[in-house]
């Protein structure tokens, strides 16, 4: 089997050293071929060696550091919630808000941002400094934002406190008008 897998692959590599060969035809255009015409004047064209590129080595990404250790640095000197009101109630009738993180320096290749609600992971994990959190229930909440480096958790910005505010489910705003 192996040797009939040899066959097969050189006889497949064989059109790629192929020889060719330049002529020019009855019409005065110039022909390239690799089959040289019978009767005709035909001149061998070198080619140049075919590009070859070395394969590359897959870069490994490093191992996130232990608790502790030296090489827990942080990465970011910056990392914070904004966009969130500490002081009053976030209103948002429906529970979707925007929240922006601020950060220096700006975010690595690599790195992806997650949010954290009440201490639990929020949603997918993004490479922009804007994040939507969808259908939160109403009252109090803590967020807080994570960098994520081969979906381990490598830094931690502070947690805030803010609430929501939304339009009860009972509220006479949301009663639907009688037909006349």
């Amino acid at each position: 089997m192996r040797l009939l897998t040899a066959c097969l692959l050189c006889t497949l590599a064989l059109p790629a050293t192929a020889q060719i060969y330049k002529y020019t035809d009855s019409n005065g255009n110039t022909v390239f071929t690799n089959q040289p015409p019978e009767g005709q004047p035909t001149e061998s064209v070198d080619l140049p060696p075919t590009n070859t590129v070395e394969s590359q080595k897959p870069v490994a990404t490093p191992a996130t550091p232990e608790e502790g250790t030296e090489q827990n640095q942080q990465v970011y000197s910056r990392l914070e919630i904004t966009g969130v009101p500490t002081e009053e109630a976030l209103r948002a009738n429906n529970g979707t808000f925007i929240v922006g993180v601020a950060m220096e320096p700006k975010l690595q290749p690599g790195h992806m941002l997650r949010l954290v609600m009440d201490g639990q992971p929020y949603g997918e994990p993004a490479n922009v400094t804007s994040l939507q959190v969808t259908n939160a229930d109403r009252g109090e909440h803590t967020l807080a934002v994570e960098v994520l480096a081969a979906e381990q958790p490598i830094q931690r910005s502070g947690s805030i406190s803010f609430t929501v505010q939304r339009v009860s489910v009972n509220s006479p705003a949301r009663a639907k008008p009688m037909p006349r």
